[in-house]
């Protein structure tokens, strides 16, 4: 490992140990005297939530890296094969008909959910043995749409649970209970780990399918591989949190610019990315209107957006020149 990475290493570090005191220290409600009140408040509401904006936000980075490498779009996101809509779908049935009531009862519907429709956009985009990356894509694209009309209709015959709903699909962490954060980290840290391990292929696959065959990666197995390791993981996210969009797409750019276009160095960089860009969210979406709440989603949207207009601006520039 280089002199640099080590110090960059130790100073993300040091930013992510800076935010979480902040996070669970810092609210609408002062916990400075300790109380027995203030104890819970920080044991059982502020620590989960600050684990959890930690495991979202590296899982929901390395995603992003993995997504932009296997098909080779910087316009990539976790989010692009239906995950969150598939998610969303199961969340608004669970609500609509009571299952939020019982212990991962919208979490396991929306896990659920969310893999049925990755698992259709594949099969449909799937030519004998071959996964075609343009049609996964529209599949995609077209799924999304599809349950988004759905959903839309469920929340209109269903008024009275609407709210409920459109704050899931916006994204949030309140609730979050240690099991939620247990169930997450397990599938969290498997899939980081095995997707680093697949950061050399990854690179390859940047060179172009061919080039790769050529140099010994199984193209088509390394991309539906690392295509399922990371619906399973961004599947497992969205189902305790919601839709918390664009950190997938952020992320991973902004590591680039700073480390290079090495995926071997991009996906651990992108797990301190992530934490941090989430950490930041959460404190400003529990700051911002206190003593009310402001879904995570929101807040990091108007990041993320501005800067997926500034990537489409650049590429229209190069495509121009």
């Amino acid at each position: 490992m280089k002199t640099k990475d080590i110090i960059y290493y130790v100073i993300l570090t040091l930013i992510v140990i800076g935010l979480c005191v902040i996070a669970s220290f810092f609210g609408s409600v002062d916990i400075s005297n300790m109380t027995d009140a203030d104890k819970y408040i920080l044991y059982h509401i502020r620590i989960p939530r600050t684990l959890m904006c930690m495991v979202a936000g590296s899982t929901l980075a390395v995603c992003g890296c993995a997504y932009q490498a296997v098909f080779k779009n910087p316009l990539s996101d976790p989010y692009i094969l239906g995950v969150s809509s598939g998610a969303s779908l199961g969340a608004s049935l669970a609500i609509v008909f009571g299952l939020d009531f019982f212990i991962f009862g919208v979490t396991l519907i929306s896990f659920l959910t969310a893999l049925l429709t990755v698992f259709i956009i594949m099969k449909l985009s799937q030519v004998g043995n071959r996964m075609h990356t343009t049609t996964l894509l529209l599949a995609g694209i077209s799924m999304n749409f599809l349950i988004s009309a759905i959903i839309s209709i469920i929340m209109f015959i269903d008024q009275e649970d609407m709210h409920k709903i459109y704050f899931w699909t916006m994204g949030s962490l309140s609730g979050i209970k240690y099991r939620d954060v247990a169930v997450t980290f397990c599938f969290s840290l498997v899939g980081i780990v095995f997707i680093r391990l697949y950061a050399k292929r990854l690179n390859v696959l940047l060179l172009g399918d061919m080039q790769a065959n050529s140099l010994g990666v199984n193209v088509e197995k390394t991309k539906r591989t690392v295509l399922i390791v990371s619906t399973l993981m961004t599947a497992a996210v969205v189902s305790c949190t919601g839709v918390i969009g664009f950190v997938g797409l952020v992320v991973p750019h902004i590591v680039r610019l700073i480390v290079g276009g090495d995926n071997r160095r991009i996906i651990p960089f992108s797990v301190f990315g992530g934490m941090i860009f989430m950490l930041s969210a959460d404190i400003i979406a529990r700051n911002a209107a206190a003593p009310s709440e402001l879904p995570i989603g929101s807040i990091t949207s108007l990041v993320g957006a501005p800067f997926f207009i500034y990537l489409l601006y650049n590429a229209k520039k190069k495509l121009h020149f």
